[in-house]
């Protein structure tokens, strides 16, 4: 079977299912609901309504981008999460040995399914940037405060927002490659993305030198990516990466996790 044949199959596979639309719900309403929270706090806050003195280390100016960034701050676990489950689920079904009897060559298999994911990922990209730019802009306006939709340097952002979703997606394939129990797979990747790397970030601000480890860490290098984020840890150390060493990292981590996976367990015998 050829590649455009494999990767005709592979999203076939993946857009019959429930698994995409509901993981993409579930992004779409959490980034919406904490974007609404954080817009009305932030701009609030920011315009003195609120009772406050204005956000603490944060100008009215970067409000709206830190707000637009919540797509990826707190979002990026759901591509990560989608293309864990688009390796894995072959495994858990049992469908990986129809699979390969019709593409033998595996790696083809692996090239169709990161192409799918790259489709998916714009697609969770576009669902995120809507779901925070939407209550975002709406707070901010509603604020009187500057929402920058026709500012380049938003757009700009924004673009790598849908960036940053794509390599997320390969990060979780070369995952779901490498680690073929589909439970300890996403598992590892919640435990990974939700508690030790947001530890190691924090613990960074109390111990000197620290931060030049965790900046390469893969959540600290999407927020450089993005240039923005409600976490500015990675952002504001003298040291920090610019945005496209940020890129370079999460490239990094897929390149590294797929070749990987490709092998070493995408190559053993199936059980």
């Amino acid at each position: 079977m050829s590649l455009a044949a494999a990767i005709r199959s592979e999203s076939t596979k993946l857009f019959t299912t429930s698994m995409w639309w509901l993981l993409a719900l579930i992004l779409a309403l959490y980034v919406a609901f904490t974007a609404s929270v954080l817009g009305f706090v932030f701009a609030g806050a920011a315009t003195g309504s609120l009772g406050g003195s204005g956000t603490p280390g944060m100008t009215e100016d970067g409000l709206a981008m830190t707000l637009y960034s919540t797509a990826t701050s707190v979002g990026y676990v759901f591509p990560l999460l989608i293309g864990t489950l688009l390796v894995t689920a072959e495994f858990r079904h049992k469908t990986l040995s129809p699979t390969f009897l019709a593409t033998p060559r595996r790696n083809t298999v692996l090239w169709a399914k990161l192409a799918v994911g790259v489709v998916v990922g714009v697609l969770y990209g576009i669902v995120g940037i809507v779901a925070s730019v939407g209550p975002g802009a709406g707070f901010l306006a509603g604020f009187g405060l500057d929402t920058e939709l026709t500012e380049p340097e938003t757009w700009a952002m924004l673009g790598r927002v849908l960036l940053a979703f794509v390599l997320w997606v390969a990060i979780g394939a070369g995952v779901g490659a490498l680690v073929r129990n589909q439970v300890a797979a996403i598992v590892g990747v919640l435990v990974f993305t939700q508690f030790l790397e947001p530890i190691g970030r924090t613990a960074a601000a109390f111990v000197d030198g620290l931060s030049t480890v965790t900046q390469y860490l893969p959540g600290a290098a999407s927020d450089v990516l993005v240039g923005a984020s409600v976490f500015g840890d990675a952002l504001t150390d003298e040291n920090a990466l610019p945005w496209w060493g940020g890129g370079l990292v999460l490239v990094g981590y897929a390149v590294v996790l797929v070749l990987l996976g490709a092998i070493t367990s995408w190559r053993r015998d199936i059980n």
